[in-house]
């Protein structure tokens, strides 16, 4: 490794523990990443699982169906506010401070992306963790998710995604607001419904205009694909997008958006 590559990753990675730091230290954003979604899972499953079921005569209560998509909920409400560090940073000065240092902006791209995914990936499986112990100790319904080790890997690979996907996107928004109240404004209108039409909440209906829109959404994908790596094998997951679709599309929405984000970063004054 070359000396500058060695300097763009030492900047990335402190970068990237000052964002994980930062999150530590407040202690009630602890507890409501991981609250929250606890309170959301438990309250629409009890609230709607007398009448939905899906995946066939074998299929999954609403509990189960709503798992992946509450864990992608905390992925994307956490890669909201981690994108928030940067219009903070600028307000404050710190970035300013960061741009003129001898380091690649590229680092600036990869530190504050690679935080926000470390920390929506430390929310996510906390969240699926205590799930999976509450189904266990009878405080929420039985879930016949077929966990393997194998679908556990593929279930994290799909966590790291959507993570890297959606903490760039919010890069992308908040390296061009200079306000958090701006910046909140855009993001209830992206992403809240991106989070809507991806399949987490309820799946494709007969609707034509709404399966076009989850169809062209790549986060659909992602919630499809941890779908897949978390249901049953006799759940019939056939109205969901194909597993090696969900592979390819989600690949492309992250290395896209963390393109875009270098380029950005590189050409503007900041």
């Amino acid at each position: 490794m070359s000396q500058s590559s060695a300097s763009l990753w030492v900047a990335a990675w402190s970068l990237a523990q000052r964002e994980v730091v930062r999150f530590l230290r407040q202690r009630s954003r602890v507890m409501g990443a991981i609250g929250q979604p606890i309170v959301f899972w438990v309250l629409f499953g009890a609230g709607l699982s007398g009448n939905f079921q899906f995946g066939g005569e074998s299929g999954v209560g609403y509990q189960e169906y709503f798992l992946p998509g509450v864990a992608v909920m905390v992925v994307l409400f956490t890669s909201i506010f981690s994108a928030i560090s940067v219009i903070q940073d600028r307000n404050e000065g710190f970035l300013q401070g960061v741009l003129v240092a001898p380091v690649s902006r590229t680092a600036i791209v990869i530190g504050k992306i690679l935080g926000g995914t470390l920390l929506a990936m430390f929310e996510a499986v906390i969240f699926v963790g205590l799930a999976i112990i509450m189904q266990m100790v009878g405080l929420a319904p039985a879930m016949d998710l077929g966990l393997t080790p194998l679908t556990t890997i593929g279930a994290i690979a799909f966590l790291v995604l959507i993570s890297l996907g959606m903490t760039g996107l919010g890069y992308l928004f908040a390296w061009r607001i200079d306000s958090v109240q701006g910046y909140h404004g855009v993001m209830s209108i992206v992403l809240l419904p991106m989070w809507l039409l991806s399949g987490a909440i309820f799946p494709a209906s007969d609707s034509v205009w709404m399966q076009w829109l989850m169809a062209v959404n790549p986060l659909t994908y992602g919630v499809a694909g941890l779908r897949h790596m978390l249901s049953s094998p006799s759940v019939d997951l056939s109205q969901l997008p194909s597993l090696p679709l969900c592979w390819i599309v989600s690949l492309a929405f992250c290395a896209v958006c963390v393109a875009i984000g270098v380029w950005q970063t590189r050409t503007s004054r900041g």
